[in-house]
């Protein structure tokens, strides 16, 4: 097991003339059988990050240390890492035997009969000993993925690169893989970077999660925290399905101007928010409550229902402030409701909007000016 530390690392690459950054002054640490998961859109630069960790692509700019001992110029092979490609990268024309040992053999000396065991004992760990003399065409989606994880795991390395492993694979399948996936490393217990463009994923897996965009590090932390308390605008609408609504509003006083709503707020929130007056309010569709009454009530807004997606366990329901505006001007709330709740297209409702519960951003910069704490969000599990 190793630490692993990314300090102000920098990735450009030359296009003609023109220079692009992929990755723009990263720094990160991950702790010694830490799991870390690096999220983002496409192209955001998180496999360009798990690249140069991996030694398969040279770093522009900064260091890169493993276990306190710098690591720029060491060789791929010399780093005790071990990775998994979101392809497998299987040998064809080797058996699953053959293709979990062939780094071994490769790059130890061990004896035959030494690598046979250590293959027998990670095929049995993966639940793929009836496979080991099987070709990968033989093997399912699922089942190549458990081979190019034992033929990571049978090295024994101090650090593991996953980058999207699981993308190949179903839904279903998917979801159990992840489980196997949290189970597999706290049993091994090694340092793990995984890269993925699921939100899922990253929520669900991570002991901490980074998050890319545009080759910028926007936010590492626990995933409850990242999600309840975003650093900014990006992470906010990254994180969470459905996304977390937006509305462009100004500060006047103690209220929050829209186009087509008035916001009071206290002066908790009022003070977080100094002498910026061009914001955006967010709030999560789980947060929005539909309520009993008229909306005369602060923080209550009579809508009218637009859309309702049933999910069996609840329904996302799309909200008009003003079903005669246009919604590009942000005048629809999607609220995320029980789904034995029951609303149709048309219905006019009362929608709450617990000040507890919103955020607030710098319309500007997007930098997050106020968050619901953590600690509110539990209460209000609690209270349900």
């Amino acid at each position: 097991m190793a630490t692993l530390e990314l300090d102000s690392i920098t990735k450009t690459f030359q296009d003609g003339d023109e220079e692009i950054v992929a990755v723009d002054d990263v720094s990160m640490s991950i702790d010694d059988g830490e799991f870390l998961v690096v999220v983002g859109p496409s192209g955001c630069g998180k496999s360009t990050t798990l690249r140069m960790v991996a030694g398969l692509e040279t770093i522009t700019a900064g260091t890169l240390s493993i276990d306190d001992r710098v690591v720029n110029d060491v060789k791929s092979q010399d780093r005790d890492i071990a990775m998994v490609f979101q392809s497998y990268a299987l040998y064809p024309h080797m058996s699953v035997r053959e293709n979990m040992s062939f780094g071994l053999e490769e790059s130890t000396d061990l004896p035959d009969d030494e690598i046979n065991r250590m293959v027998s004992e990670t095929g049995e760990m993966l639940g793929i000993s009836p496979l080991l003399d099987r070709k990968p065409s033989d093997l399912s989606g699922g089942q190549q993925q458990r081979v190019a994880l034992g033929r990571a795991i049978v090295r024994d390395p101090e650090v593991f690169l996953m980058d999207e492993p699981l993308s190949n694979l179903d839904a279903k399948l998917r979801a159990e893989m992840r489980t196997e996936l949290q189970r597999l490393q706290n049993d091994l217990g090694v340092t793990t970077v995984y890269v993925t463009h699921d939100q899922t994923e990253a929520m669900t897996m991570g002991d901490r999660i980074a998050i890319l965009d545009g080759g910028e590090l926007q936010q590492i932390a626990e995933p409850l925290k990242c999600y309840h308390e975003p650093a900014n605008q990006f992470v906010a609408s990254f994180l969470g399905e459905p996304s977390m609504n937006f509305f462009d509003v100004t500060l006047d006083g103690d209220r929050l101007v829209g186009d087509v709503f008035e916001y009071p707020i206290g002066d908790d929130v009022r003070a977080d928010l100094g002498e910026t007056t061009d914001l955006v309010l967010g709030i999560r569709p789980e947060a929005v409550e539909l309520v009993e009454g008229g909306a005369d009530v602060p923080h209550e807004f009579g809508m009218t229902v637009d859309v309702v997606e049933p999910m069996g366990d609840e329904n996302t329901v799309y909200l008009q402030f003003d079903p005669d505006a246009d919604t590009e001007t942000g005048a629809t709330l999607v609220a995320t409701i029980d789904g034995f709740t029951r609303v149709s297209e048309g219905d006019t409702v009362t929608a709450h909007i617990p000040e507890d519960a919103i955020h607030v951003f710098d319309r500007v910069t997007g930098e997050a000016l106020h968050n619901r704490s953590m600690e509110d969000a539990a209460d209000q599990v609690d209270l349900a």
